[in-house]
């Protein structure tokens, strides 16, 4: 139950229960190592609750943990990871209410825009789902060459994708950037908004209340100022996602793409002109860029007789 909620629906005279969101790594909730927490409040300043601040220990776990979950995401069937992804969308359709809730708290918006906003990061999801076992068909192909050979071209998964995720849009935002990360196979590293993380908790339960294998999907709350240095130059990690720099206090997006750079990592550029990042419009249709790029292109050749 979402801190708004549960306080309209608490018996009287009882004191209200505050929670600590705890991170989730490899399928499972473990409070900060660091043993830090911070305050999150909605738009107008307000208490909703309090948050794990993970440290860069948190973020090495948690790139473990998505480590060890590539190989058996990867080799899914395209078919299979298409129903776990959609069983995601049916279990946050079964928490509208409680999404609705902490976007409205989180963002500022009435609960007739904050439902609004749900669903399209719901339908946003189910249409992600649906590229599953289209990718290679879309993106690959039979390539002419000049020979008595078959030159086939495939896409497939790269690795462990760091995500920094929109500082503004808590959910909207934040399932633009994921799904098209792990639908094609990859595993992913999220660090949430700092300010905004609740509707990103609340994915994480979705997450573990769905099929997801643990360890596909990980979140870390907290600043992205210290984790994303530490995510940017990890030798186990493919790829960074570098979104959520826009608005993000303390970081600067060239340094993380010079120190992913130290291990040849694919880096995702955020939006914006210059060193200004900007976050794209996520209510716009989304295309396959967020797909394509976090995939590797394998070409095979072979001989054919006559």
């Amino acid at each position: 139950m979402s801190p708004r909620s549960s306080a309209a629906t608490r018996e009287p005279g009882r004191a209200e229960v505050r929670k600590t969101y705890k991170l989730y790594i490899g399928g499972a909730f473990p409070r900060s190592e660091s043993g830090r927490s911070y305050l999150v409040s909605d738009s107008r300043g307000r208490f909703l609750a309090n948050a794990s601040q993970a440290s860069r220990k948190d973020a090495r776990d948690a790139v473990v943990a998505a480590r060890g979950a590539f190989a058996g995401w990867a080799g899914a069937t395209a078919y299979n990871r298409g129903q776990v992804l959609y069983r995601v969308a049916e279990v946050m359709e079964g928490r509208f209410d409680q999404f609705a809730d902490e976007v409205s708290a989180a963002e500022g918006l009435t609960l007739a825009r904050a439902r609004a906003t749900v669903a399209a990061a719901i339908d946003r999801w189910v249409w992600y789902a649906g590229w599953t076992d289209k990718i290679a068909q879309v993106l690959g192909g039979l390539n002419p060459v000049a020979g008595p050979y078959f030159d086939i071209s495939a896409p497939e998964p790269t690795g462990v994708v760091a995500v920094l995720a929109p500082q503004s849009s808590a959910l909207l935002g934040l399932v633009s950037v994921v799904a098209p990360v792990v639908v094609s196979g990859n595993t992913a590293v999220v660090v949430t908004s700092a300010d905004r993380p609740l509707p990103a908790v609340a994915l994480a339960e979705a997450l573990a209340t769905s099929d997801v294998p643990a360890g596909v999907v990980n979140v870390l709350t907290g600043r992205a100022a210290e984790i994303a240095p530490w995510l940017a130059s990890h030798r186990d990690v493919n790829a960074i996602d570098l979104t959520g720099c826009a608005g993000a206090d303390g970081v600067v997006w060239g340094d993380l793409e010079r120190a992913a750079a130290d291990n040849l990592k694919r880096v995702l550029r955020p939006g914006g002109a210059g060193s200004a990042a900007v976050e794209p419009d996520w209510t716009q249709t989304p295309d396959l860029r967020r797909i394509r790029a976090f995939l590797e292109t394998k070409t095979v050749w072979h001989p054919k007789g006559r």
